[in-house]
């Protein structure tokens, strides 16, 4: 490590969290950060997002830094969003409409697998609004009551999703191949349990913890996907449009229990409401860099005008121990016959 470089980087006194920092001479973020291994680790343990603002990071750079800060990017597997891959590694930022907002949410917290960090990076700030909020998943904990927790702790969380409907992604867009041996196959792996639907239907379950044991400090935080599958996260009139044509075992997403009961809409509306009484707006500049632990920070997207243009790339691989939840199996609906005859 060279100490005469270590201060070109340095706290800009604005924020704690995210713990923004800023260069005091003109630096290559990616070769400070190679040549001052650890810093970013601890800067991220003490406060679970790093804001580097000032920096001249382009699509062109962004590769570089992803990597030295994050670690080798992973596939994006199990897509609830559509994405577009820019580069290797590198996607756009969830391509929903600019007058939608996304809620605060752990990246793939339905998955058995998930990333560690999430690296992002402004190309093109947006004329007007376009933060993205984060929130610290320890304080989201701590707020909802104790019943609330102990309910998803002691069941779990079950995900449902439909594809072939017309409504949301397709399933090859959402497992990156239209091979069905290559998706029963990763169904297998992940613990997702499965059910061909027609020609070209499919329905998967998966039951995942709603808390998280963070593998390094050993601290609980809240990590799920309950306030964005749930049905009450869709306009009312959408929702029962939805509800209406596909029923409620065809919804593009959806969630209970571990075990299959309803969770109460009171219950989602509180965990929403804890994560909005915790979020911090993070207003972008060009070339600002985002570093997130996603197992301790939720992130989300509020609406925008102007050419809002946001990458990410994810680093990091942990798994949930899935032994004490209830299997997936027991709750789904019963298999159908697909075109080629038996269920696969």
């Amino acid at each position: 490590m060279s100490a005469a470089t270590a201060h070109w980087v340095q706290p800009s006194g604005a924020l704690d969290f995210p713990y923004e920092v800023h260069p005091t001479e003109e630096v290559d973020l990616a070769g400070w950060v190679d040549e001052h291994p650890g810093v970013v680790d601890g800067w991220l343990a003490r406060h679970g997002a790093v804001l580097f603002t000032g920096f001249a990071v382009d699509l062109v750079t962004f590769s570089r830094v992803a990597t030295s800060v994050g670690g080798a990017a992973l596939p994006y597997r199990e897509r609830t969003t559509p994405r577009s891959e820019l580069t290797p590694g590198v996607y756009t930022s969830t391509e929903y409409p600019p007058d939608q907002r996304i809620p605060l949410h752990n990246e793939n917290a339905y998955q058995r697998c998930f990333p560690t960090r999430l690296v992002f990076c402004c190309l093109d700030a947006p004329h007007s609004g376009g933060t993205t909020p984060v929130a610290d998943c320890r304080r989201v904990l701590a707020r909802l009551a104790p019943a609330t927790v102990a309910g998803f702790r002691d069941r779990g969380v079950r995900y449902l999703r439909s594809f072939g409907d017309g409504a949301g992604l397709s399933w090859p867009e959402a497992f990156g191949t239209a091979n069905r041996d290559q998706v029963e196959a990763y169904c297998r792996q992940e613990a997702i349990d499965l059910h061909w639907r027609g020609a070209g239907g499919l329905h998967t379950a998966q039951v995942r913890p709603a808390l998280l044991r963070h593998p390094h400090h050993r601290q609980e935080v809240w990590f799920n996907h309950v306030n964005l599958f749930h049905v009450s996260a869709l306009d009312r009139s959408l929702a029962d449009a939805l509800t209406a044509q596909l029923g409620p075992d065809g919804m593009p997403l959806n969630v209970t229990y571990g075990d299959g009961t309803p969770i109460p809409a009171d219950l989602v509306a509180e965990i929403r409401a804890a994560y909005d009484a915790e979020a911090v707006a993070v207003a972008w500049r060009p070339g600002d860099v985002l570093v997130v632990d996603n197992l301790l920070v939720a992130h989300g997207r509020e609406p925008f005008t102007g050419p809002r243009r946001i990458v990410v790339s994810m680093a990091g691989r942990h798994c949930h121990d899935l032994g004490a939840l209830p299997n997936p199996s027991a709750a789904s609906p019963p298999a159908t016959a697909d075109a080629g005859g038996a269920d696969r």
